[in-house]
């Protein structure tokens, strides 16, 4: 008699949980016929998402809003994080930039930032601790002059981990330092790989993921990136996806 099939954590129906503030980094490569986005794979052993092709990205920490930046934060950027429910504060949107950079250079050790006119301050060093030493250590300060909202989506509820995502696109050449080591058997994200856009789904690429890969899609193909268009947000009410606009 054949077993029944196991149920995976993002099968399996949880108590609520309020969702966590988190951010997402799409690396762009534009050098070929066909831009192409990276995109690491999860380890087997992690409860939320194991195995899944995902974009890098993570929580938001407590002092990611005090992370200094090489630039401000363009305000038609700012006006979109801060729209929609559940509501965003200014300091909140500036922190899940700074966390979409973080998370980018602690999973995929390539970090995105500007070198100042003038090197480093004490305070500056200081601040940029824990997840942001590299930048430290390459004299660089994160730059959110780069970056373009994609898409906002909330995990569903009933899932083991829940998530407020917020997805930002930056160019490959935005990259000012790397890191070497960081993808490995044992991390988070144990490769990386250049997936084409256009591409039919792949059953290893978690489904919000294909979703946002095919708005960024969409929206290259309009040209420049802008921060003036509608940004899509998924959420779910009473089991049901649903896509408003930013």
């Amino acid at each position: 008699m054949n077993s029944p099939p196991q149920l995976t954590n993002d099968e399996i129906r949880h108590p609520y949980l309020r969702p966590r503030d988190s951010a997402a980094l799409i690396l762009v490569d534009h050098s070929g016929a066909v831009p192409k986005v990276l995109l690491g794979r999860r380890h087997g052993s992690l409860v939320f998402m194991p195995g899944k092709l995902v974009f890098p990205g993570g929580s938001v920490e407590t002092t990611d809003h005090r992370i200094p930046f090489a630039a401000e934060l363009p305000d038609a950027l700012e006006m979109k994080l801060v729209t929609g429910r559940p509501m965003t504060t200014h300091a909140r949107a500036r922190a899940l930039v700074a966390a979409a950079i973080r998370e980018a250079c602690e999973e995929t050790g390539l970090c995105l930032g500007s070198k100042p006119s003038h090197p480093l301050t004490p305070a500056q060093t200081a601040a940029l601790s824990g997840g942001w030493k590299p930048f430290a250590n390459a004299g660089l300060l994160p730059d959110p002059s780069q970056l373009y909202l994609i898409a906002r989506a909330i995990t569903p509820p009933g899932r083991i981990r829940r998530f407020d995502t917020r997805f930002f696109t930056a160019d490959i050449s935005a990259i000012a330092h790397t890191v070497s080591g960081v993808i490995c058997a044992d991390a988070e994200l144990v490769e990386t790989i250049w997936i084409e856009l256009g591409l039919p789904p792949r059953p290893d690429i978690h489904s919000m993921t294909q979703i946002v890969l095919h708005e960024l899609n969409a929206r290259l193909a309009m040209g420049p990136l802008t921060h003036r268009v509608d940004v899509p947000f998924f959420h779910y009410r009473n089991g049901t996806q649903l896509r408003d606009t930013l």
